[in-house]
């Protein structure tokens, strides 16, 4: 028989993912990334996190290609260090939905991904955020939040699960905002219709490559849009139930390099 070929390009999502604990990639999760290079595939980083809050990962891993930020919002091409593709979350629209959101299930703590390659990370009073080590300001009030231009809005309920709040968010806002749950306590809304996978096709084209020619790994619900745009979609061990039904594949656990364990075979 003769093998399929393998893809032309894959597609990783960072936290849960292709991260262990400490944002660290594994020895082993690089070289697999090196056979993907050497084979002539691509890989593109897809993450909810803004581009300031990945190029020192991308750095780290000295990565030249294009990376999809903030839930889709981003093309960040990592070579010229340079956003080639940026969206903004209207902020009246994400303050209209706010509302909306709090008059269904009562006060909620937000948080804010301002715009560009110097946009903060700003949280209102009594909000926690989820990732303690990402870089992040205390504005004074809510009303702060709006000052610049933002690229999505994170909300986090006293009592409601992420699922819960997902739901509810998803009710009252339906035709202003896109809601999704990026990670445990990540319960974002970001511009409407943008997903990780409006971002990878935009990526994917400037790049030459097909969705059909696409592996997808991923592990929140966030990357639901991204695996029905792929070619083949690869849930964590770890992953939210929610994505392992619409996956293709199971893979081990990020702290197992089960997306090394894939590529290794994909790409042999």
């Amino acid at each position: 028989m003769v093998p399929a070929p393998a893809p032309a390009l894959v597609a990783t999502d960072l936290d849960g993912t292709l991260l262990r604990r400490g944002d660290t990639v594994s020895v082993r999760s690089r070289a697999a990334l090196a056979r993907v290079a050497a084979a002539g595939a691509q890989h593109i980083v897809v993450t909810g996190r803004p581009a300031p809050q990945v190029r020192h990962l991308l750095l780290e891993l000295d990565y030249q290609g294009l990376a999809v930020c903030g839930q889709g919002a981003q093309v960040f091409d990592a070579a010229t260090d340079t956003l080639v593709s940026r969206l903004t979350l209207d902020r009246q629209v994400a303050e209209v939905a706010l509302g909306k959101i709090e008059a269904e299930v009562g006060l909620v703590f937000a948080a804010v991904n301002q715009d560009g390659m110097e946009g903060l990370m700003l949280m209102e009073p009594g909000y926690v955020p989820s990732h303690p080590t990402l870089p992040s300001v205390r504005a004074d009030n809510r009303v702060a939040l709006w000052d610049e231009p933002i690229n999505k809005v994170l909300i986090r309920h006293p009592a409601l699960s992420d699922d819960e709040l997902v739901a509810a968010a998803r009710n009252v806002s339906d035709g202003l905002v896109t809601v999704t749950m990026a990670g445990p306590g990540t319960v974002e809304l970001q511009p409407l219709g943008v997903t990780k996978a409006t971002g990878l096709a935009l990526a994917a084209e400037m790049s030459g490559v097909a969705a059909a020619d696409t592996v997808a790994f991923g592990d929140m619900p966030n990357d639901v849009p991204m695996f029905r745009w792929a070619g083949h979609g690869v849930a964590m061990a770890n992953a939210h139930e929610e994505l392992k039904a619409v996956a293709d594949e199971i893979a081990l656990s990020n702290e197992e390099d089960g997306v090394a364990v894939v590529l290794e075979r994909l790409f042999g």
